[in-house]
């Protein structure tokens, strides 16, 4: 093994740990004296396969309330997307493994015959593709189709949403439009990758980077053939590379996925496909889906982010429903963004007041409490990564309480006394409208006075909070969001949050347009690093500065209450997503 696969290897491992440390692998009333799980119960699954079978057959029921931001591989970035694409008909050169606990952290060859051959001290990475990968038509999968698909991404005018890292990694200067503008014949022109053949692709780096295995994971990276290619209305038709293909999509309401008959299981040691069919049903209300849950008629929520708070009891003080429950931590942060460019929110004196007036112990109540919701958050890097810091509580909010007069203090430091009036956005499902009145609440007790601004789910990341001048002109002054890791170091979670050389026009997730060019040099530093131990310590670094700043609340490292339906098997959480893997189900028919 190389250096640099041992030094991603062992940030992952760290990660893993700290996981563990924090509580993700236990259950309070399931464990014995070594504190590891029963065979089956409640948080069963957080640590290894429930009901293991090889059984195909059978239809895998799905459900969710929000549409997806987009099933087009290079346009998404709701995790549960990811994991739905990943599971069931997107590939990449590489995936995370599909086993419980620290085993779920470790990238493993996907389209690719092997990990890559590093040579120039970890600035070209050389990859064989397996033989006999077929897309849904029979046709060959080549090098080039990764490669267009990894064009795709630069096409902004286009592809206008999703991760940008390979953009920043891959571009070196040449202002590369994307394939659709692109002057090459092939429409093959971003130089910094090269396909010598129809099985091997080569990046070449401008400079190391400690990350970048991790981002040819990510479905962005995924191969698209250019024939298929049907610009922004890619997703309602994605090109299967994996098990399973689209036979229905009525957008909004039904998509119904069946196997992909020209996928080779000999190609792929990740994914069960298991399932003969997948149906996922749109626009569900949330109470209604804890009412199909617990009933049986639907197997899981594919959102992942819980059951409604009037649910929490009747599975935890009911034995038969919790055994059939787990509450992992994700690995998210729900926080809210503050930002900079909306007045008064632009002096660090009014941001402070918002972080001493926030109740985080009635804003975790919102989210379902310590068990079903998480735990107090006091900084912006979760416990399950690698550089989080327990000090790291600038505003000693560790207790969760509201510090009404260091509140008052800053607002009269920022001019306003007496309060001032602004905007909360939020999305308008889930667990999000009551957290955000938990917010508006104990913000008014200082005289901020927050007008509540519930938006589609489905835009709201992209095209709502993430355009900064649709949020400099709705006065968007505070902004409910959530985070998880990109990929599980504290770059992949951090980074796209806080460096202002990630701001864009849209489906930007610098919400705060925080921009700090000491943040932006120790990003830089902490890229090139690739010894984990020295990366966390940079880390730690910046998401104090983070801190300092005032520019994020973070206020739960995140919980998730979910029920799964009996009759599943193959069920574990990924710790890579803080969800069931949805690639590994089966069903008892």
């Amino acid at each position: 093994m190389n250096k640099r696969a041992s030094a991603l290897m062992a940030g992952a491992a760290t990660a893993a740990l700290l996981l563990s440390a924090c509580g993700g692998g236990t259950s309070s009333d399931n464990t014995s004296n070594n504190g590891s799980t029963k065979d089956s119960g409640y948080n069963a699954a957080l640590d290894k396969v429930l009901n293991p079978s090889d059984k195909k057959g059978g239809t895998l029921k799905l459900t969710v309330h929000d549409n997806p931001d987009s099933l087009d591989p290079a346009i998404a970035y709701y995790a549960q997307v990811w994991n739905f694409m990943k599971g069931f008909y997107v590939r990449s050169l590489l995936t995370n493994q599909a086993k419980p606990g620290a085993d779920g952290l470790k990238l493993v060859p996907d389209l690719a015959a092997d990990m890559p051959a590093i040579e120039d001290g970890g600035k070209k990475y050389t990859f064989k593709l397996k033989s006999g990968l077929k897309w849904e038509d029979g046709s060959p999968i080549k090098s080039t189709d990764i490669k267009y698909g990894i064009e795709r991404i630069f096409a902004t005018d286009v592809i206008n949403a999703g991760p940008k890292y390979l953009v920043d990694v891959l571009d070196e200067g040449q202002k590369y439009p994307g394939p659709y503008k692109d002057t090459d014949p092939n429409h093959l022109g971003l130089k910094s990758v090269q396909t010598p053949d129809d099985s091997t692709i080569i990046f070449t780096l401008k400079e190391p980077n400690a990350d970048f295995e991790y981002l040819l994971s990510m479905p962005a990276a995924s191969p698209v053939p250019p024939g298929k290619d049907t610009g922004d209305k890619y997703a309602n038709r994605p090109f299967s590379s994996g098990p399973y293909k689209f036979e229905t999509y009525d957008q909004g309401k039904k998509l119904t996925l069946v196997r992909n008959d020209q996928w080779d299981p000999k190609t792929d040691s990740v994914r069960k496909a298991l399932p003969d069919r997948v149906e996922v049903t749109y626009g569900t209300a949330v109470e209604e889906i804890d009412n199909q849950l617990l009933s049986e008629e639907v197997d899981l929520d594919i959102a992942q982010t819980g059951v409604q708070q009037g649910t929490q009891p009747k599975l935890l003080l009911n034995p038969d429903k919790k055994k059939n429950a787990d509450s992992p931590v994700t690995g998210f942060i729900r926080y809210v963004a503050i930002s900079t460019k909306v007045p008064p929110l632009d002096n660090i004196h009014c941001r402070k007041a918002v972080q001493y007036a926030a109740d985080k112990v009635t804003l975790q109540t919102a989210r379902g409490g310590p068990d079903a919701g998480g735990e107090i958050a006091t900084n912006m890097l979760p416990p399950t990564i690698a550089g989080h810091d327990d000090a790291d509580d600038v505003f000693n909010t560790k207790s969760g309480k509201p510090q009404i007069d260091k509140a008052k203090e800053e607002l009269a430091a920022c001019g306003h006394p007496n309060g001032f009036d602004t905007v909360l956005a939020t999305r308008n499902a889930g667990k999000e409208p009551k957290t955000a009145e938990a917010l508006q609440q104990a913000l008014a007790a200082v005289g901020i006075n927050a007008k509540l601004d519930p938006q589609d789910a489905s835009l709201y990341f992209r095209s709502i909070i993430g355009s900064p001048s649709n949020v400099h002109t709705k006065g968007y002054g505070l902004m409910m969001a959530g985070w998880g890791a990109d990929y599980p170091t504290a770059a992949g979670f951090l980074q796209v949050l806080v460096d202002s050389r990630a701001i864009s026009a849209s489906g930007n997730n610098n919400y705060a347009e925080l921009s700090d060019p000491s943040i932006d040099a120790l990003i830089d530093q902490a890229r090139a690093e690739p010894d984990p131990a020295k990366n966390a310590e940079i880390w730690k670094q910046i998401n104090k500065k983070v801190s300092e700043s005032a520019t994020y609340l973070p206020f739960t490292y995140d919980k998730a209450l979910n029920y799964r339906n009996p009759r599943l098997t193959n069920v574990f959480v990924t710790q890579y997503y803080g969800m069931y893997d949805f690639g590994s189900l089966g069903v008892v028919s």
